[in-house]
């Protein structure tokens, strides 16, 4: 029989499969001594099971009540009793954390009669009419489905026929009045009455945490983060600890750490009188845990003890959640927590200087997303020009965000589908904000601290985001935010700094940030310029993890770059060779009508004498390129789009021709251009006359560029650089295509030689582009002496994609429902593309074990793709230059990462 639920005692920290990562954290708490309230977990197995048959298994009936009574027995009180109620507390908790995703149901066992019991055991009648009117509003909203405004309008009503602001302030006569409210509510939207069985809440609940699991938010937080769907979720029972019990009472978030900034110290929210989903709902402004200390030190003193215990035996930072129930302590969950670009570079440093982490680790615990936010712009320093400051709240999430303001998720995710980039305003933001979230570059709001759901999910996403900021008034129906002086209409540019916590009228001016100076102009400089301490510790970090990667990595990082300012700034961020130089984009502007000319040749004698016009410049263009890139690798791509991108589009060509053939005016050039675009036309370009085809079928074409190529190594080398160029061929598919061009380049490089008195012997290699290439490989390679991955098209050719056509048309359905879980362009598809780019290196290395090999898709840029490609043995990547340095920071994770380790 299957074995569904674990007691706390009985897991640890590295059972999150099993028991989910609050679980597994948990089980380690009480494993360390911690004050844990007692407990039980649900495994993820059981969620499973429930997902392949839509029932839950008998078996977890049966080990449930087994679990509740070992409880009952443990603590002496019967769950929902009479006279001494057992309460607990359903919390969802996925192997990965899922902030506000998931359900939690608290005061479970709660009754008409079991209130009375409460209100006996604590001395304390509101209380006890709080925590019932609590229960049902959760579980209304979570197991039932009834519409959460409808309580929360509720409970506004009942403040104000007080004429109180607080919830605190209604006496327990006021909350039994809602208790009847609330319970009319599940009566007329749910067609039944509230359970009084506190057996039937607690098994209610845990299905409906089960079903949460996949819920539409949940599932686009899955797929933001890539997520697998079939992990589901375990199930934590937890005896309920009260930090609604009166003044000496509260709940909080800490932190180790900083997790905006990564300073050390003690960070975090603090409620008094109040349970834990106020303050993650951010409903109600905090008190820091520093305020705490004045209010209840010898609490605070034992948070800080356990604080530091926590850190130093997960050696790292730890977010914690706690309750004080009338002076007591208690731990309700810890997990690593989440953090903002800045606080990982910073924090990992700082753990290494403490000695609790190696540089390997470091390097680990900091991914190329979160280094490529932090080469994003900022807003500059004022500079004299007006800004309209509306407000400075609480900086939650950092970066620079200017967008149109939107007051609901739904318009946020239409207008970024526009094109349009927005600021998500809220008053506070819920789980159900989530696609707002995404879609927008920032989020501001009026309510909350570092702690609330919108600060959470801001930064695990790298999201800028600002919190608390009170001065605003946001009216979601009138679709406004007013600011002290100023009115912001949905639509109007608003303008937030997450570092700072300020809000701006209007667009503000950004500069590049500092860790893009360090990037780009080194470390000199970038101290020099740094605006404080902060930021010269943060570029500190940034520079010592790089120099780590970089000693640490197995693969070379190359850039994908087409001139010679390009291959500057590549070079300039660390770039070691150019993997991708695309030779047909020195072919257009005022050098198009010189391709017409050689397309539109009558004979021999008119394509060679266009040909010959166009050697000069393509020789300067190579001449220039290896300049730059002296003494590294260059690859040059021979041509490779079809001709007909040289020429003017058919159907405009036509219009013009018939238009002038009417007022008889024909232009005798244009109909042989028109002639000639009709020749060249194909339903298929991309599959057409293309690459090596061309050099093959259009005479002189790659000869002239592969002289050109030749001739400015010549010249480089008379100049007495060290130019290292190779020649590559696009779009083989048979091992003859690639020998007739392979046996042209050796009789022109033999010429060259010649002519200048230099030896010039260039690799000659192919890309890798087309499933046939990839299974044919080892014949592939007896003529190349490189292969470079272009998977781009080999992605296109291997799904029957045109990338053009299908990422606007249905990748986004193709996302909603579960096709895809993220574009096969934007990280390569491993059992697919990814299995032909395996097959090509074993068989060409079979063939040729010197054989080098690249990649030069924008895959080379991307984290996951990194790793796949140093797990076959690529030898390296090639990236747009601005992600060169996440490609070096990830090449170096991929050589240290652990077996298991997971970022997310």
């Amino acid at each position: 029989m299957a074995r569904y639920v674990k007691d706390f005692s009985e897991g640890d920290k590295d059972q999150k499969d099993l028991l989910g990562g609050k679980g597994a954290n948990l089980a380690e708490m009480t494993r360390l001594g911690l004050p844990v309230p007692p407990g039980f977990t649900i495994t993820t197995e059981a969620c499973r099971a429930y997902m392949r048959t839509g029932a839950v298994p008998a078996e977890l009936r049966v080990e449930v009540t087994m679990a509740v009574r070992h409880l009952e027995d443990q603590l002496g009180r019967r769950l929902g009793d009479f006279h001494e109620p057992l309460l607990v507390s359903v919390r969802s908790g996925a192997k990965f954390s899922m902030p506000g995703m998931m359900e939690t149901v608290l005061n479970v066992g709660l009754n008409d009669a079991s209130v009375q019991g409460l209100a006996e055991l604590s001395g304390d009648e509101r209380f006890a009419w709080d925590s019932y009117r609590r229960l049902i509003q959760m579980f209304g909203r979570t197991v039932l489905d009834i519409d959460g405004d409808l309580f929360a309008d509720a409970l506004d009503k009942a403040k104000a026929a007080r004429g109180v602001t607080a919830d605190v302030d209604l006496d327990a006569a006021d909350l039994r009045t809602l208790v009847d409210t609330y319970k009319q509510i599940v009566r007329d939207e749910s067609g039944r009455e509230f359970p009084q069985h506190p057996r039937e809440q607690l098994d209610m609940a845990i299905v409906a945490v089960f079903d949460s699991w996949g819920t539409e938010r949940a599932q686009l937080y899955r797929r933001k983060e890539r997520i697998p769907d079939d992990l589901g979720t375990a199930v934590n029972v937890c005896t309920m600890v009260f930090g609604n019990l009166g003044p000496t009472s509260g709940t909080g978030v800490a932190f180790t750490r900083d997790p905006a900034s990564g300073r050390t110290g003690e960070f975090g929210d603090y409620l008094v009188n109040a349970q834990g989903e106020d303050v993650v709902a951010g409903i109600r402004n905090t008190l820091s845990l520093a305020d705490l200390e004045d209010v209840d030190p010898a609490a605070h003193a034992e948070l800080l003890q356990a604080m530091r215990r926590l850190e130093t035996h997960y050696r790292d930072l730890c977010d914690i959640e706690f309750t004080i129930e009338r002076g007591k302590l208690w731990m309700l969950q810890t997990r690593v927590g989440k953090r903002t670009a800045p606080a990982a570079f910073r924090i990992a440093c700082q753990l290494v200087d403490e000695h609790l982490i190696t540089m390997d680790e470091a390097l680990s615990r900091v991914t190329g997303a979160q280094l490529s936010q932090l080469q994003f712009p900022q807003f500059g320093a004022a500079d004299g020009t007006d800004r309209v400051l509306l407000t400075k709240a609480m900086p939650a999430s950092p970066g620079a965000a200017v967008g149109m303001a939107v007051f609901d998720p739904a318009t946020a995710q239409q207008w970024a589908s526009e094109g349009k980039d927005v600021i998500l305003v809220r008053r506070e933001t819920n789980p159900d904000d989530l696609g707002g979230m995404i879609a927008a570059v920032g989020v501001l709001t009026a309510r909350g601290g570092k702690t609330s759901h919108a600060a959470v999910v801001a930064r695990g996403m790298g999201r800028t985001c600002v919190v608390g900021a009170e001065e605003l008034v946001v009216d979601s129906t009138a679709r406004t935010m007013t600011a002290p002086g100023h009115t912001v209409t949905e639509g109007d540019v608003i303008a937030i700094d997450g570092t700072t916590g300020e809000v701006f009228l209007g667009d503000v001016p950004v500069v590049p940030s500092p860790v893009q100076r360090y990037l780009e102009d080194g470390l000199d400089v970038a101290l020099a310029e740094a605006p404080d301490d902060e930021t010269r510790d943060l570029v500190r970090a940034v520079h010592r993890i790089l120099e780590h990667a970089d000693s640490t990595r197995r693969l070379r990082v190359h850039a994908n770059a087409d001139t010679a300012e390009d291959a500057l700034r590549a070079r300039s961020l660390g770039a070691e060779g150019i993997g991708l130089c695309r030779t047909e984009h020195m072919f257009l502007g005022e050098r198009r009508v010189l391709v017409e000319r050689v397309v539109l040749a009558a004979d021999d004698a008119e394509r060679t004498a266009a040909l010959d016009a166009l050697l000069p410049l393509q020789r300067q263009d190579f001449t220039d390129l290896l300049a730059e890139m002296d003494g590294l690798p260059t690859t040059i791509r021979l041509i490779d789009p079809p001709l007909h991108e040289f020429l003017p589009d058919l159907t405009e060509l036509s219009v013009r021709v018939a238009l002038a053939a009417e007022r008889g005016k024909v232009d005798e050039r244009d109909v042989t251009l028109l002639a000639a675009v009709r020749r060249m036309h194909e339903a298929n370009p991309m599959l057409g006359l293309r690459g090596v085809r061309l050099g093959l079928v259009v005479p002189g074409l790659f000869d002239l560029q592969i002289r050109a190529i030749a001739e400015a190594v010549a010249a480089r080398l008379a100049a007495g650089g060290h130019p290292h160029a190779e020649i590559m061929v696009p779009l083989v598919a048979s091992v003859q295509e690639l020998r007739l061009v392979r046996e042209r380049a050796l009789t022109i490089m033999a010429a060259v030689s010649a002519e200048h008195g230099v030896t010039v012997d260039l690799p000659v290699g192919c890309m890798i582009e087309l499933p046939r290439a990839a299974l044919t490989a080892d014949r592939l390679a007896t003529q190349a002496q490189f292969f470079s991955f272009g998977t781009n098209d080999l992605t296109q050719t291997t799904w029957g994609f045109s990338r053009d056509d299908v990422e606007g048309a249905f990748f986004s359905q193709y996302t909603a429902n579960g096709v895809l879980t993220v574009s096969p362009f934007e990280t390569i598809d491993v059992r697919g593309v990814g299995e032909l780019v395996k097959v090509a290196v074993e068989r060409g290395r079979a063939t040729r074990p010197d054989l080098t090999l690249g990649v030069c898709g924008e895959h080379g840029g991307d984290p996951e793709s990194i790793r796949f490609f140093d797990s076959v043995g690529l030898d390296y990547v090639s990236c747009s230059p601005f992600r060169v340095p996440v490609a070096r920071l990830e090449a170096g994770r991929a050589a240290v990462e652990h077996d298991g380790a997971d970022a997310r």
